[in-house]
């Protein structure tokens, strides 16, 4: 497959080439709409760094460093929501943001697409060093339960490795 070419607008990363189309059925990356495939800034970081695509601003190509500083102008905890992303897609999993749901991802289990079924996780991304309270963490589990989806929580240390907390409510 052609590297795709994908361009960064103010905040948003679109294309219009067919290959997004492709990719899109294919792997589930971007969200068409219209015309266009749309990339969170997480996908555009992995697809960058695995080589997909190339993005380009004001016709100058831009690395993935550089790609990085722009987007942690734009999300301030890019740097926190990149190393799980990469590290679940890695695994085979769907990820897409889930800004509508107050955390930072929503994941379908893996074989499963945003067309054919509901998320089975939300995600919330925490530093190893961030300390929350109770009242944080049942805020947190509300938004899973209520949203009918497991609370996963991503924590993420020093060397950007990612440990996992799955928190699921069971009737008695």
């Amino acid at each position: 497959m052609k590297k795709i070419t994908a361009y960064l607008v103010g905040e948003i990363v679109s294309t219009n080439e067919a290959e997004a189309f492709t990719l899109y059925k294919k792997s589930n990356f971007g969200q068409p709409t219209g015309q266009k495939v749309n990339y969170s800034l997480p996908e555009t970081l992995y697809l960058v760094e695995k080589n997909k695509i190339e993005i380009k601003k004001n016709k100058k190509s831009i690395s993935f460093e550089e790609l990085f500083r722009i987007f942690k102008k734009i999300d301030n905890r890019i740097q926190l929501k990149y190393p799980v992303f990469k590290d679940l897609r890695n695994k085979g999993y769907v990820v897409k943001t889930a800004l509508k749901f107050g955390s930072d991802f929503r994941v379908y289990e893996k074989g499963k697409t945003p067309d054919e079924e509901h998320a089975k996780w939300i995600v919330f991304c925490e530093h190893e060093s961030k300390k929350f309270s109770w009242h944080e963490f049942s805020a947190k589990n509300r938004v899973a339960h209520s949203t009918k989806k497991n609370l996963l929580i991503a924590i993420i240390d020093e060397e950007s490795d990612v440990s996992y907390y799955e928190i699921s409510w069971i009737k008695t």
